[in-house]
């Protein structure tokens, strides 16, 4: 669990830095995630105004898979392989989910429906009734969750995979934690062994 925590709050932090930084930008950027109310008041996207969403929303969308990714390989490999795919998922969930309730609570909820500072208003729209729509951001929490299973389910998975592939084609061994524990302290006693005879032949 305090794995979770602490790269969900890593998570959150660095994908909110980046979501504050893009609408100092442009706000446009994120056009297709507002309410259709705000949508329907402003033209669409101009070319250039695509070609940055997609500059930046690549990078953004690479965080949102790598941070749980990598969470959850430091768990298979600090845990010598001894955990489950449920765990791995649970793991992946866990930091996903964590930032998908930060955006919902913090920057949708708080930020944009109930302070709406001028950062986040689209030109054109400044008086649309759609920056007080808290349902349309519930439904996307619950999108989000959604995503954040899947993403969950894919990176253990593919952590399965590639822990696999190591073991085959890399001669890595799966010892669980505890046989590790035994194997030590089996070698300690016959260490300890040895030397009492070593004593008693002198």
């Amino acid at each position: 669990m305090p794995r979770i925590i602490v790269h969900g709050a890593i998570l959150s932090l660095v994908a909110l830095a980046l979501i504050v930084i893009m609408m100092w930008v442009n706000s446009r950027i994120w056009l297709q995630d507002y309410p259709w109310a705000i949508q329907d008041l402003v033209p669409h996207k101009n070319a250039s105004e695509r070609a940055l969403s997609l500059i930046l929303g690549v990078p953004f969308l690479i965080l949102l898979l790598a941070v749980p990714f990598a969470s959850t390989l430091m768990l298979k490999v600090q845990s010598g392989g001894a955990v489950s795919f449920l765990q791995l998922m649970t793991n992946s969930f866990g930091v996903s989910f964590i930032f998908n309730l930060v955006d919902w609570l913090i920057l949708d909820w708080l930020a944009f429906c109930t302070l709406t500072p001028g950062l986040v208003v689209v030109p054109g729209a400044e008086w649309a009734v759609g920056y007080k729509d808290y349902a349309f951001y519930f439904r996307g929490f619950l999108i989000g969750t959604a995503f954040s299973a899947l993403v969950g389910a894919v990176t253990a998975g593919t952590t399965l995979i590639l822990w696999g592939a190591v073991e085959r084609f890399g001669g890595t061994r799966r010892i669980p934690g505890r046989a590790r524990i035994r194997r030590s302290q089996l070698r300690a006693k016959r260490t300890s062994l040895c030397s009492n005879c070593g004593l008693r032949a002198l």
